[in-house]
């Protein structure tokens, strides 16, 4: 039975690493809103066009759009075989969205069966997002004090020397996107909590706790 979820939770609590374990897992699709806008902008639908167009001029897309593009996945899934299931994240963001998202799958006969808070305490989320770094070759991520490479400035995996950090992975623009999660989007834990939907992870617990701990909330009933 496809299970449809929201992953609540802030920069870096780890929301793409565990949709990306649920995709390959359960064979559920995430629909992550940045990944949505960049497919629908190169497209070439009229939807897509609107969005290049808005984009292009360095606006931010409506609400509309952004459900529109939604409506869209949604179909395509329902039409899939062995489907699993819609991990939404990144949207909703607001109340507003939320309330849109609701009607949404509603009109189109879906639920919303679980929001998965990933709770973070604020300063171990500091101390993993500055100490990350990638490989700009194959992309295998290392952290400075829990997973650093074997050889200093040598890529385990494929033996780049290419290891970059991103350039908003600082202890200040940390601190920026926390400010506006907890502005915007941390209402959504008392509107989730209010439906009987909310259940709470430790988001920087290991991968297969964190992992194992969202299985359980999805296999419950």
């Amino acid at each position: 039975m496809p299970k449809n979820i929201i992953l609540l939770g802030p920069p870096g609590a780890g929301k793409g690493t565990q949709a990306k374990r649920l995709e390959a897992e359960r064979n559920m699709v995430q629909l992550s809103t940045g990944d949505m806008l960049r497919e629908a902008k190169s497209s070439g639908t009229e939807m897509g066009r609107r969005v290049a167009e808005i984009m292009d001029k360095g606006q931010l897309v409506t609400d509309e759009i952004v459900i529109g593009l939604i409506e869209e996945k949604l179909e395509q899934g329902a039409a899939a075989r062995d489907f699993g299931g819609f991990i939404f994240d990144g949207f909703p963001r607001t109340l507003k969205q939320a309330d849109a998202l609701e009607d949404l799958m509603a009109r189109k006969g879906q639920t919303l069966d679980a929001v998965i808070e990933m709770q973070v305490d604020d300063a171990a989320l500091v101390r993993r997002i500055t100490g990350r770094f990638t490989c700009g070759n194959c992309g295998a991520v290392y952290h400075d004090e829990t997973k650093p490479t074997r050889v200093a400035g040598t890529c385990d995996v494929c033996g780049s020397t290419d290891l970059r950090r991103r350039a908003d992975d600082n202890e200040e623009a940390l601190k920026t996107r926390l400010m506006e999660y907890y502005k915007k989007t941390s209402p959504l834990i008392g509107y989730y909590y209010a439906k009987g939907k909310l259940a709470a992870v430790d988001g920087l617990g290991e991968m297969d706790a964190v992992a194992a701990a969202i299985a359980k909330v999805l296999d419950k009933g």
